[in-house]
């Protein structure tokens, strides 16, 4: 009897077939588990690899990176830990792009598209990267990184003719004149997005902005420093395409904000000092805005209501806690497609109460009952319950990114601890994937802690302030967490050594930044049971640093000692400052 397996033909997938279909696999996580089923696959994803984003750029170096890649054409590279932003981190703690630019320049041949974040670029650097890639670069994103002036912007403005996005937002720059924005606005014909908003470059000539304008007919976002906003009323005529603009300033002369006409597509908006008086500019076009930006506009909470109420196709909003619960009542009501929402606080609350600007959990329920479709959520808190948290879990089914912090200038919260309010949270939100709690002592019990371990199957990031109560809460919480990458960690009660044993249960975990702990010697040996191959630890002991407080006072604070643990390739990095020292077996060996 003939087998009836006999004709059939096992047949794998050619070369060929395989090489057309792995192009078209973008999710990073997708792309590493293709590189894993065997050496073929592992080479057709190094050859077709078109992105890249390296989150510390100590865990790899510049040539490794060019051996693995050779074809990249876009890069994305991260430098100081995200506490810097903070000022938590020492200024000289590193992440120096110099190292990078040189490869770029050399060997990277496709690379069209480069993203620094928090890095410390020179002019130099910028020089190199024009004359190297000057003619075909698209995209340069200077992102909160410093050390560099307006001399290596003129670089790029002169010979980067092909470039469709300049993005320097939040960057410390060196001012010498505004030439750099003349070579660009003289040299460019292609730009896209032009973005320098959040920086203190003051030099700058409205006149080069209409000539980018009208040069640059694609022109469809502009965030900008401080510029009176009736010097741009051309800007905005020659604009036509424009949909964002952040940035400018008024003078106080709202007789003649009439003379404002913003461009018709404009969806996406943020006026820097915008004031009760100043809003009628906005008005007209209100119902079309999709994003809003007002951080840094001069609103009360009813400012906020009236202006909200008139933005019914709201998608994105960023303001600051004085927006209140009333606040958010209008917002749920008025914004039902809200997908991203981030209060900030405030940088002066006092009176905040007797205007009604506080957020508590009576916003945060009608916003979770209003808006359905919210995606991100980061907000200020000054009093919260357990409850409030159970809405969310309950309603924001949408929910990828949750971040909540409780301010301390209210002492009497209403219903601590959270446990339940956390747990409810985790389970209902199942598409979470980065989740921050900042509380206080007392906010999140062992018992809490051990449900955030147990309920966050799929977060890769999470930041963790004042939780728990002992090392043992902290070990439940490792037992979970299968997909945790990054772990932050501030104001905690841990113990070095039980840090060390979290480290090792959690087997997804890349990198580590824990500020505040309990060090069991200044050496930091019980740490050394987290040693192993490739794992690099730094410690940054405590130090004083001179901050403004809410007042704009200059006081004297005490950071406490830092632990930064990651994953590297290429060993412990040699740019050590005298602040900062490895941590290392070999290192108790030899002293």
């Amino acid at each position: 009897m003939e087998n009836p397996n006999a004709s059939r033909v096992r047949i794998g997938m050619s070369d060929e077939v395989l090489g057309c279909v792995i192009p078209f696999i973008e999710d990073p996580k997708d792309r590493d588990a293709v590189s894993l089923v065997c050496r073929r696959w592992y080479e057709l994803d190094a050859l077709t690899r078109k992105h890249v984003t390296i989150a510390l750029c100590y865990t790899t170096s510049p040539d490794r990176l060019r051996r693995r890649f050779p074809h990249l054409e876009s890069l994305k590279l991260k430098g100081k830990p995200r506490a810097a932003m903070f000022n938590l981190i020492p200024e000289d703690w590193g992440g120096y792009v110099t190292p990078w630019v040189r490869e770029i320049a050399d060997s990277f041949n496709c690379v069209k598209s480069l993203h620094f974040r928090r890095m410390i670029v020179k002019d130099s650097d910028l020089d190199l990267l024009a004359q190297s890639r000057g003619h075909v670069l698209q995209v340069l994103k200077l992102d909160k990184c410093s050390g560099f002036s307006t001399d290596g912007l003129l670089h790029i403005g002169r010979c980067c003719r092909n470039l469709r996005t300049l993005f320097l937002e939040e960057s410390v720059i060196i001012e010498r004149d505004g030439d750099w924005l003349h070579e660009l606005a003289t040299n460019n014909s292609v730009l896209e997005t032009l973005n320098f908003y959040m920086t203190e470059l003051a030099k700058i000539n409205f006149q080069d902005l209409e000539l980018i304008a009208r040069n640059c007919r694609s022109l469809v976002s502009v965030k900008i420093s401080d510029c009176e906003i009736l010097n741009l009323v051309d800007f905005f005529r020659i604009a036509a395409v424009l949909e964002e603009f952040c940035g400018a300033s008024f003078n106080n002369q709202p007789e003649k904000y009439s003379a404002v006409s913003l461009p018709q597509r404009l969806c996406r908006l943020g006026l820097t000092y915008l004031g009760k008086n100043e809003m009628l500019i906005v008005f007209p076009f209100a119902s079309l805005l999709k994003k809003l930006d007002l951080l840094y506009a001069l609103l009360d909470t009813e400012d906020h209501c009236t202006l909200i109420q008139r933005c019914p196709n709201l998608e994105v909003l960023e303001t600051r806690n004085v927006i209140g619960d009333r606040g958010l009542e209008v917002l749920a009501w008025s914004c039902k497609r809200l997908k991203r929402l981030r209060i900030e606080r405030g940088a002066d609350e006092q009176g905040m109460e007797d205007e009604g600007g506080l957020v508590s959990q009576r916003g945060l329920i009608a916003l979770a009952q209003g808006c359905l479709e919210l995606e991100y959520l980061a907000v200020y808190v000054s009093d919260i319950s357990n409850a409030s948290l159970e809405y969310i879990g309950t309603y924001s089914k949408n929910l990828c990114d949750f971040r909540l912090v409780l301010l301390e200038r209210e002492e009497r919260i209403t219903d601590l601890p959270l446990d339940n309010g956390v747990r409810a949270l985790l389970r209902g939100c199942e598409k979470l994937r980065r989740f921050a709690l900042y509380l206080r002592p007392g906010g999140l019990t062992d018992v809490g802690l051990g449900y955030i371990g147990r309920y966050s199957q799929n977060v890769r990031w999470m930041l963790l302030g004042y939780v728990g109560e002992s090392d043992a809460g902290l070990l439940e919480f490792s037992r979970g967490c299968p997909s945790l990458q990054k772990l932050e960690m501030r104001g905690c009660c841990f113990s070095e050594g039980a840090l060390a044993a979290s480290v090792m249960l959690l087997t997804s975990l890349r990198y580590l930044w824990v500020q505040g702990y309990r060090a069991s010697t200044s050496t930091g040996v019980d740490l050394l049971a987290m040693a192993r191959p490739f794992w690099n630890i730094e410690l940054i002991p405590p130090r004083q640093v001179r901050v403004a407080n809410h007042v704009g006072e200059i006081v004297t604070v005490e950071h406490p000692a830092h632990i930064l643990a990651y994953y590297s390739l290429e060993g412990q990095r040699t740019d050590f400052p005298d602040t900062v020292f490895p941590l290392n077996p070999e290192s108790f060996i030899t002293s």
